[in-house]
């Protein structure tokens, strides 16, 4: 079953309830301190910063848009691009594209002019919709994309080298095409985070899309009634996977356009939300905030709450220790996986397992997964080795790129390039990247380790580990050290923390510093070895 089926399936059942509710917070603040300014007794509603849609306008929507697509010469095949920040308009357009046997290509927001050029022109996009944050960036690149034969415009005030997408669209019909759509078919290309070096376009079919749905729901119980916040961007696969499981259910969902915790809070509290994912840096600002004082849980209805999970990075145990403080009655999971293979719950820990946090868990609903060394023979349970997994959800390959597609997928399993161990009890954690171990004096190094004991110091917010290159050892490890707000805390301090750590796992250099992370959380270790190593070699004495 193609997963636009679903959507069709809860306009028929739920067609009247609400599924999608987009708040913008930052513009609902701004609009209240406009009215407080001008010193108006009652302020007018702002349709800007809530707006809603039921299942059968999202279904009406995506009908709407595939039309359109037709209508302008759209093919079976043909490539889609979105550049969007997250938005009401953002699901009914991916829903609408793979509704006209198109290929949805979503893309990074962050993205710069040149970036966006180099991604449209790998995942051969011929139509893209963008919004009103992109039209600088366009405008530079427009007369360098000639394969992007239409743009269309999401907003007010549509620039003159577009096509206004909401004139357009609400003249289309609202029926569903005529387009025949199969699980094989394929639906769409996501472009991996490109932590480790520059993008690949990973194409998925309808059966991965379908399957990632399946997976969520069965690892997280939604029904009907959850609703579900989503605050992660959905050109991800993090983010919309997981909501994938309330899209299964029927469940409604709170697009949250802003990170600040007491946004997050008061979201929760005012929409009775029952499911958040998170990125560990949300998590740590929402305890800051509670530490601090910025936020009293007393002045929140949170009971409505039931589950936090946290995927896209490994997990410091202090951190959900300290959440279970505050939130003794939540269940939790953490959830891992790979744009490869769909998004998250390849592997996940369980909420039964909360004993065993630290791990990333065990394979998840469907999925295969083993350990294996570099010529793929399964390591002894305890030996470091590679992650691989199989399942429904992994790619069928990286768009034209089949030297990259072969070098990742070997038999029908996915090479994750994340080194991991099993621990006695069958239980996955995540060693490090492959590529980024630290090879020093001859020892393997791996950062994740190092990183996540340096978060449970108490000044510490965030910490990234990298090697530098060093004439002796060939490599050191070098601590960059991102401290919480108004605290203070010095080299030597850390460095008596780390004599809890073996000799050859401690730091040689501390550097403090902000932490980069990408907008699904992961650390930008490259930008961190532009910044620090510069390719030169760093010749010190090195404490034995």
């Amino acid at each position: 079953m193609p997963i636009t089926d679903i959507l069709a399936r809860n306009a028929e059942l739920y067609g009247d309830k609400k599924c999608l509710t987009e708040i913008n917070p930052e513009l609902e603040e701004k609009h209240a301190q406009t009215w407080k300014e001008f010193a108006l007794v009652e302020s007018a509603p702002d349709s800007r910063y809530r707006k809603e849609l039921t299942w059968r306008s999202f279904d009406e929507k995506a009908n709407q848009f595939a039309n359109l697509l037709l209508d302008h010469g759209c093919k079976r095949g043909d490539k889609v691009g979105i550049l969007l920040m997250n938005c009401i308009e953002w699901l009914p357009i991916y829903f609408g594209t793979m509704k006209a046997g198109a290929i949805v290509v979503p893309l990074n927001f962050r993205y710069s002019s040149d970036e966006i050029k180099y991604a449209l022109g790998l995942a051969d996009v011929s139509l893209l919709v963008f919004g009103v944050e992109f039209i600088d960036r366009m405008r530079e690149i427009k007369d360098d994309i000639p394969a992007v034969r239409e743009l269309f415009f999401v907003g007010e005030e549509c620039p003159d080298f577009a096509q206004s997408y909401d004139e357009l669209a609400q003249s289309c019909s609202v029926l569903a095409p005529c387009v025949e759509l199969s699980d094989e078919d394929d639906a769409a290309i996501y472009f991996s985070s490109g932590t480790t070096g520059f993008p690949k376009a990973i194409l998925h079919s309808h059966l991965s899309l379908i399957t990632a749905c399946k997976v969520e729901q069965n690892h997280h119980n939604q029904s009907h009634e959850d609703i579900f916040l989503c605050i992660p961007p959905l050109y991800h696969t993090g983010a919309k996977m997981h909501w994938f499981g309330s899209l299964l259910v029927g469940g409604s969902a709170i697009l949250l356009r802003g990170i600040r915790p007491k946004w997050i809070i008061e979201t929760i509290a005012n929409e009775r939300v029952s499911i958040v994912w998170l990125l560990v840096p949300w998590a740590q600002d929402i305890l800051d905030a509670i530490e601090n004082g910025e936020i009293k849980l007393a002045d929140y209805d949170l009971s409505a709450w039931r589950l936090m999970h946290i995927g896209a990075q490994p997990v410091p145990p202090s951190l959900i220790r300290r959440w279970k403080k505050y939130f003794p009655h939540h269940e939790y999971d953490t959830n891992y996986g790979l744009s490869e293979s769909s998004g998250p719950g390849a592997v996940h820990l369980g909420v039964e397992n909360i004993h065993k946090v630290g791990a990333i868990g065990i394979a998840g609903y469907g999925w295969q997964i083993k350990i294996v060394d570099e010529h793929g023979i399964i390591v002894k349970r305890g030996d470091v080795g590679e992650l691989i997994l199989r399942g429904d959800s992994v790619m069928k390959c990286y768009y034209k790129d089949p030297e990259a597609t072969a070098a990742t997928i070997k038999d029908g399993w996915l090479y994750t390039g994340d080194m991991a161990i099993e621990d006695e009890d069958g239980f996955i954690f995540l060693v490090d990247r492959k590529k980024d171990v630290i090879i020093t004096g001859g020892e393997n190094i791996y950062p994740v380790q190092i990183e996540s004991f340096l978060r449970g110091h108490d000044k510490i917010k965030d910490a990234a580990v990298i090697g530098m290159a060093d004439y002796r050892l060939g490599e050191i490890t070098a601590a960059i050290i991102e401290i919480k707000p108004g605290l203070e805390c010095g080299e030597d301090e850390i460095r008596q923390f780390c004599t809890q750590l073996p000799r050859y796992k401690r730091p040689h250099r501390i550097i403090f510093d902000t932490v980069p992370r990408n907008a699904t959380g992961k650390i930008e270790k490259p930008k961190l070895r532009t910044k620090y190593c510069g390719g030169s070699i760093v010749k010190q004495q090195i404490d034995t």
